[in-house]
């Protein structure tokens, strides 16, 4: 029998799945991570996540218009496939979407606590956000598995969260003020949406499909479980993102800018959370099934940069509540699905400053008027 050899790598992953073996024997980890099972071979396997999650096996929308693609199945190549299909159908829809948009006087409407330089913008098409949810979705349904569904999670999240920034843009553009639609309506209207994405959440986690744990970034052992009360954190963080993204619109390009980079930041962050070997490396929770979820990001990424060619200075189209609500959306659940939302006051720091900022100088004028 000739010698045994065996390379670096191949002994790095050995050792990996060792030191894992180790820290999935304790029942805390058994009741985080249900679906993980350890190999003869001491390399880590993975089931299927969530069986009623993905039942079916893949269902990809290229697969049945050109069944040769079946032979792409990487999770990177989706994603720069949804990516730049997003970019380019921006490309393609956008002037159509703005002459469109144009005809139907859909403009901003100015208000009162503007500055004067931005009178001019009255005449520049809002609504916009119409054309990042296109492009986004269009794409992800085109290139994701239509069987995951954490990615039909955070498109109907968005879907929902865009719709009432829909009726907002209608109200305040068409009816005019005072027929917007007020805040507290606002608000509960987002209430609603986010409350039925925690009891998604939570009815999830009674069949091991979700756990309702708070994940601290580089605190593995810390990890403690919210129960029912994971549906109001998940209410502070999607009222609190949507409404971010929200007040920084009023700029040409500031609020898709800072959203592009937050989305790219958690494509990396969703790659990394499904896979298993960049997981353990980087201290994070692995989940199989939310690995999808880089291609929903990829396409939002891709949209993100297509708007902002048409949102640039000088702004020829505005995303609206419409693209501010469900870009907020978008971000939150995503960032709730992946489990590190503590991440983020870092991912989207400009909006956190620029929400509280806000809501300090709006306090200040009020105490000196009074």
């Amino acid at each position: 029998m000739g010698d045994f050899a065996i390379d670096r790598p191949t002994l790095a992953r050995v050792l990996i799945g060792l030191r894992r073996t180790h820290r999935l024997a304790s029942p805390g980890a058994q009741r985080r991570h249900p679906t993980l099972y350890h190999d003869a071979f001491g390399l880590l396997s993975f089931e299927n996540a969530a069986p009623q999650l993905t039942q079916g096996g893949n269902l990809v929308i290229y697969h049945l218009l050109y069944p040769p693609l079946t032979v792409i199945q990487s999770t990177t190549v989706r994603t720069t496939a949804a990516g730049v299909t997003a970019f380019l159908l921006s490309l393609l829809i956008g002037p159509w979407v703005i002459r469109t948009l144009q005809g139907f006087q859909f403009n901003k409407a100015s208000q009162n606590t503007e500055p004067s330089t931005h009178g001019s913008k009255s005449a520049t098409p809002t609504m916009g956000g119409l054309l990042i949810l296109a492009t986004a979705l269009l794409p992800t349904l085109a290139w994701g598995n239509l069987t995951n569904a954490y990615v039909w999670v955070a498109m109907v999240s968005t879907l929902t969260f865009g719709m009432v920034g829909f009726l907002d843009d209608y109200l305040n553009v068409v009816r005019k003020p005072p027929h917007r639609l007020r805040p507290w309506y606002k608000l509960t209207a987002q209430g609603l949406v986010t409350v039925g994405v925690g009891f998604t959440f939570v009815w999830w986690s009674g069949y091991n499909l979700y756990n309702t744990d708070l994940i601290v970034p580089l605190l593995q052992r810390l990890t403690p479980d919210l129960g029912w009360f994971y549906v109001p954190s998940i209410l502070l963080v999607l009222a609190f993102l949507s409404n971010a993204v929200n007040l920084a619109d009023d700029l040409d390009g500031l609020a898709i800018s800072l959203f592009t980079v937050a989305a790219a930041a958690l494509t990396v962050l969703a790659y990394l959370t499904g896979h298993p070997i960049f997981a353990e490396y980087e201290l994070l929770t692995h989940f199989s099934p939310a690995a999808e979820l880089t291609v929903y990001c990829g396409a939002l990424v891709g949209s993100g940069l297509g708007f902002l060619w048409y949102n640039s200075h000088p702004a020829k189209l505005f995303m609206g509540e419409v693209g501010a609500l469900a870009l907020g959306g978008a971000l939150g659940t995503v960032a709730i699905l992946l489990k590190p939302a503590l991440l983020l006051p870092i991912v989207g720091a400009v909006f956190v400053i620029e929400l509280f900022s806000v809501v300090i100088m709006d306090d200040t004028c009020r105490l000196c008027v009074s």
